[in-house]
C-alpha cells in the first residue's frame, strides 16, 4: 500500500470510529483522534515518502529565516488562501460596469467579512475620486445648507457600528426554481463589517431641516449618479455617512471617500460615492425606485419601498462547496440575519422542515449583523435535507419558500429570503434543491 493510501486508510478509519461516538463524547473522541494521527503520521513519514513536514518531524519552513517586515507593506492573505475570492455569474448581468460580485460565504469565519471579499454592485463602474476635491452639498428644505470637506466630517463626532449589507436581489435567481450550484451564488449578495462614519442626524442637526421636509433623496458621484429616496425617520434613526470600513478607508469599491449607510435596509438605499442630499417634502420616484427594486405582485402591482431586508439564514457547511468527507460527526453551521434586529433563535432541520432542533448561537448576537449558529450532527451516511429558519426579536419567523410564493407569487427578483435546502447525498456532497 502507498504512503498517501495509508494516510487516506487512517483517516477513514477514524470517521468509522467518529460515527459510533455520541456527540457528547466528541472531545474526548477527538483527543484520542489526535493521538492516532500522530502515531500513523510517524509511521507515514518514517518511510521517507512523504515531505517530512508531518509530526514529530521539523517542518522545513521552520529550519530557515523568513520574509522581514515591510516586505509586502500592505498585508495579503497566504497564498494558500488564493481561492477564496469574490466571484461572478456571467450571465447575471449585461456587462462588468453594471454587475456584481458575491462574497465566498462558504470560506468565511466569524461575522467580519473582510474588505477585499465583501460583495461589489455597480450601476457604472468605481469611480476614481480625489477626496481632497470630494464635497458632500446638503441643501433643500433646510435653514442653513452646506458643503462639506472630508476635513470637515472627520471632525464630527464619529459612530462605529457592526452590520450587514445585503443586496435586495440576494438569493433572486432561486425565485423560479434552483439554479446555483454554489452558497457564494445563492447567497453572496450580502456582507457584514464594521462601519464608522458619522450619523446623518448630526448632519441634519447643522442645517436644520424645515417643518415640511419628511424625505431625503441620497446621490451618488458615480457615472449613474445612482439616487435613492430615503424617509426622514431612518436618516434621524440609525443612518451613517461613513468613511471607514473595518478600521481602514473605504475601498473604492464600497464608496471611498464617503457613502451612506442605512444599517438593515436594502443595500442600493446606502448610497455610495456620496455627494449630495436633498431635502424634500415628497418622495422622487427615481429610476431605482419605480422600475427596479420594486416588488412585482401577483396581481400586477408592485412593492413600493420594500427597504427592511427581513430575517434570512443559510447553512454554510456544509454546502456545495463544503461537502462532508466522511461519515462521523461534524458542526452543522450557519449565518442568520435580520435587517428588523437581533436574531433570537435559529432551527435546523435535517428532514426537510418535517422536524427540529434547536441550534446554538455562537459568540457575538448583535442587531442587524450576521449571527452565527451551528448544532452537533452525527452523520451515518444517510441522505438528509438540511435547512435553517430564523427568528428575530420582533416574532419574524423566516418563511418557507410556498409560503413567500402564496403572497409574492413568481415574478419577483427581490427580498427571497425563503428557508433554503441543501440536499445532503449519500457521497457527502451537497445539492441545491427546493421543495413544495
Amino acid at each position: 500500500m502507498s504512503d498517501t493510501n495509508k494516510t487516506t486508510t487512517a483517516k477513514t478509519h477514524i470517521a468509522e470510529m467518529a460515527s459510533n461516538v455520541p456527540v457528547s463524547s466528541r472531545r474526548d473522541f477527538l483527543k484520542k483522534g489526535v493521538q492516532y494521527t500522530a502515531g500513523i503520521a510517524t509511521a507515514v513519514t518514517t518511510g521517507g515518502a512523504l515531505s517530512g513536514n508531518l509530526p514529530p518531524e521539523v517542518p522545513n519552513w521552520s529550519k530557515s529565516l523568513g520574509a522581514g517586515v515591510l516586505t509586502k507593506p500592505y498585508g495579503m492573505p497566504s497564498s494558500f488562501e488564493k481561492n477564496v475570492i469574490r466571484r461572478t455569474v456571467p450571465w447575471l448581468t449585461a456587462d462588468r460596469i453594471s454587475s456584481i460580485s458575491m462574497s465566498p460565504l462558504q470560506d468565511l469565519k466569524g461575522i467580519i467579512t473582510p474588505n477585499g471579499l465583501f460583495f461589489e454592485r455597480y450601476h457604472s463602474g468605481i469611480p476614481d475620486i480625489d477626496p481632497v476635491q470630494h464635497r458632500l452639498m446638503i441643501h433643500g428644505l433646510v435653514e442653513n445648507p452646506l458643503i462639506l470637506d472630508m476635513d470637515d466630517l472627520a471632525r464630527l463626532p464619529s459612530e462605529s457600528v457592526i452590520n450587514f449589507l445585503e443586496c435586495p436581489a440576494n438569493g433572486g435567481m432561486e425565485w423560479r426554481g434552483p439554479q446555483m450550484e454554489a452558497l457564494q451564488f445563492t447567497h453572496g449578495m450580502i456582507s457584514c463589517c464594521e462601519w464608522t462614519g458619522v450619523r446623518l442626524s448630526t448632519l441634519l442637526d447643522e442645517v436644520g431641516v424645515k417643518p415640511e421636509g419628511k424625505w431625503i433623496l441620497a446621490e451618488g458621484a458615480d457615472g449613474s449618479g445612482m439616487s435613492r429616496s430615503i424617509p426622514l425617520e431612518k436618516a434621524l434613526d440609525d443612518a451613517l455617512v461613513v468613511y471607514a470600513q473595518n478600521g481602514e478607508r473605504l475601498r473604492p469599491e464600497q464608496g471611498y471617500p464617503i457613502r451612506l449607510f442605512n444599517p438593515g435596509w436594502e443595500g442600493n438605499t446606502s448610497v455610495k460615492w456620496l455627494r449630495r442630499l436633498e431635502i424634500g417634502d415628497k418622495p422622487w420616484h427615481h429610476r431605482e425606485e419605480t422600475s427596479k427594486y420594486t416588488d412585482l405582485m401577483p396581481d400586477g402591482r408592485a412593492r413600493r419601498f420594500s427597504y427592511e431586508q427581513e430575517a434570512n439564514s443559510v447553512i454554510t457547511s456544509p454546502c456545495p462547496e463544503n461537502p462532508w468527507k466522511t461519515k462521523g460527526v461534524y458542526q452543522i453551521e450557519g449565518l442568520a440575519w435580520s435587517g428588523r434586529g437581533k436574531i433570537k433563535h435559529v432551527d435546523i432541520s435535517v428532514d426537510g422542515g418535517v422536524t427540529w432542533r434547536p441550534a446554538s448561537l455562537n459568540g457575538l448576537v448583535l442587531s442587524k449583523s450576521f449571527t452565527r449558529f451551528s448544532l452537533p450532527f452525527k452523520w451515518n451516511g444517510a441522505p438528509a435535507l438540511l435547512q435553517s429558519r430564523a427568528i428575530d426579536e420582533t416574532g419574524y419567523v423566516q418563511p418557507t419558500l410556498s409560503q413567500l410564493r402564496d403572497i409574492r407569487g413568481m415574478n419577483s427578483i427581490y427580498h427571497k429570503n425563503a428557508i433554503h435546502t441543501w440536499q445532503l447525498q449519500t457521497d457527502g456532497k451537497v445539492k441545491n434543491v427546493q421543495l413544495k
